[in-house]
């Protein structure tokens, strides 16, 4: 089948074969015949695609691709046509001439049953019975149904007449010896067609010989069973090959068949209504286009359902690329909205590329770039430039954002420094115990506080190396806890001039809930009696409270006014 597929290069010469085996005489070949059925839808698939990719590198769309009219395709089914009809009419012919064939051999057998029967006559009929074997080899198919049964009757009588026979023993030993030869021959001739490479030639070989075995006269009687034992062992052999070749290929066709359901099954559960845009329906194109692929590695299902499952397989395909085709129309519709949108992205992008107010600029830039992930595809005529002008844009700006930042961490990096100097001096004093050392510890302080920001990933080890030596420092000269926190508010609201007004809000609202706390707190110690233990429990609890409360909002109004000084000094 392999080599006449890579023959036939082309339809027109598939229909040229055809009208070939159409005015041949002997019958035609029905594997030959299927092959070149097979080869010219294969040929009319190919040309189709070579066709639609040429379309489509056109420039044109995928789902607006029509084939032209097949020329050939008119005359491939005339000519179909007239060889299913003359193959019915030589079958017809067939199945007569066998059913003649039929009768010829019965009105054989009938007369060799008579002479069988008639054993004073059997001697004088030798003549005539010979003749009558010959005339049944001259004949040849019956139909099958009546072969076994017809043999069984000719080898019956056959052997009955020669048993009743009474010719002289050389002349019978001599036939007997005749036919044995014969039969032997034929179990050899059967014993090698086991080493055929081609299972069907050895099993029609084998019919060939099973109708020569028929044909040949019998052995003598006490060999008549072990011949034909040999005979039919070695026809088992061939049977049992042929068998198991036929069994793999309905096993493989099956197999195909599975394979074919699965795929079939996959494009039927596409879920449409999942697949929203552009690229859902690209990758699912990919998989329909694989699939496909697939599907033409695949070998041929069983007879009766190949069709079938090609049918179905080319519905479920069918109703893809329809249901494509409808989404790319109405997608069309909102595509100039689409672009609409984009454009004006870019005119804010564009608006905002000279800005060097960098993280706010940053903040923005960043929406407009996950706004236009959100708006649909445009036009693909439109699709890359206005992509280049939007990018183009929020290049610029992240480009000269590097610039700028790139002098900023040089100043960082000399805050660094200094503040790495001012630890050295304040740890000088922790260890030399300079005098009036508080003086020159607050100056420190306040220098720090003055000097502005860091590296972001030093930031927090060079605070913490601070905080430890100033604590250890403010341990030293006995600084109050009320004095150390406010001492490390002033540090933490260096550089956050920009947050003062609102850290002043955030206190004062502190104030006056603290206030409003205690005052709540009084009343309730007025409604309060100690004459009991837990009720004197109670009072030296919610006292202490109270005097906590005063101490942190002291604390409060002294943070309040650290807050206005920085304001004032600003």
């Amino acid at each position: 089948m392999d080599s006449l597929e890579t023959k036939i290069l082309n339809r027109e010469a598939v229909i040229v074969r055809l009208a070939e085996m159409n005015l041949q005489e002997e019958p035609i070949e029905r594997t030959e015949l299927e092959t070149l059925k097979q080869t010219f839808y294969k040929l009319r698939i190919a040309e189709v695609e070579a066709a639609k990719k040429e379309f489509e590198e056109n420039g044109g769309n995928p789902e607006e691709f029509v084939p032209e009219k097949d020329p050939y395709e008119e005359r491939f089914k005339e000519i179909m046509s007239a060889i299913k009809e003359k193959r019915s009419a030589l079958k017809a012919e067939e199945e007569q001439e066998k059913q003649e064939n039929l009768e010829k051999k019965q009105a054989i057998i009938e007369r060799m049953k008579e002479l069988a029967e008639n054993p004073d006559e059997a001697n004088k009929a030798y003549n005539e019975f010979k003749q009558l074997q010959a005339d049944w080899k001259e004949i040849k198919n019956i139909p099958a149904a009546n072969i076994n049964e017809l043999w069984k009757s000719y080898q019956l009588y056959s052997e009955k007449f020669y048993d009743l026979i009474k010719l002289n023993n050389e002349f019978r030993e001599y036939d007997f010896k005749k036919n044995l030869d014969l039969k032997l021959h034929l179990c050899e001739a059967a014993e090698k067609l086991a080493e055929e490479e081609d299972v069907i030639s050895a099993f029609h070989q084998l019919q060939k010989l099973h109708q020569e075995y028929r044909e040949t006269g019998p052995v003598a009687k006490e060999q008549r069973e072990e011949v034909w034992n040999r005979f039919k062992a070695a026809s088992s052999v061939v049977n049992r090959r042929h068998q198991q070749h036929f069994e793999e290929i309905k096993e493989k066709e099956q197999r195909n068949l599975d394979e074919k359901t699965v795929i079939c099954e996959i494009v039927e559960a596409m879920e449409y209504d999942k697949m929203t845009t552009f690229q859902h329906w690209h990758d699912k194109t990919e998989e329909i286009l694989a699939l496909q692929a697939k599907w033409k590695t695949i070998g041929y299902a069983p007879q009766k359902l190949n069709t079938k499952i090609f049918e179905r397989f080319r519905a479920a395909c069918d109703e893809f690329f329809k249901k494509k085709t409808e989404y790319f129309k109405t997608l069309k519709s909102g595509m100039n909205e689409n672009l609409e949108k984009k454009r004006a992205l870019c005119e804010q992008a564009e608006a905002l590329k000279d800005s060097t107010d960098w993280k706010a600029t940053s903040e923005i830039l960043s929406k407009l770039q996950k706004d236009w992930k959100k708006i649909g595809p445009v036009s693909k005529k439109y699709s890359e430039p206005i992509w280049k002008r939007f990018v183009s844009a929020c290049d610029y700006f992240f480009d000269q954002k590097a610039k700028a930042t790139s002098s900023q961490k040089s100043v960082e990096h000399a805050n660094l420094e200094k503040k790495k100097a001012i630890i050295a001096q304040l740890e000088e004093i922790n260890k030399d115990e300079v005098p009036d050392s508080e003086t020159s510890i607050r100056n420190l302080m306040k220098e720090w506080n003055s000097i502005g920001h860091v590296p972001f990933k030093d930031k927090d080890k060079i605070y913490k190396q601070y905080r430890s030596v100033v604590d250890e420092l403010f341990d030293k000269l006995n600084l109050s806890a009320s004095e150390k926190k406010l001492n490390s508010f002033k540090t933490s609201i260096s550089g956050k001039e920009n947050n003062l007004y609102r850290e002043r809000e955030k206190l004062v609202r502190a104030y006056d809930n603290m206030k409003a706390e205690i005052k709540t707190y009084e009343n309730n110690l007025g409604f309060l009696t100690s004459a009991s233990k837990k009720g004197n429990n109670l009072v030296s609890e919610m006292n202490r409270k109270v005097e906590k409360l005063k101490a942190d909002l002291e604390l409060i109004s002294k943070k309040i006014a650290v807050i206005d000084e920085s304001i004032k000094e600003e």
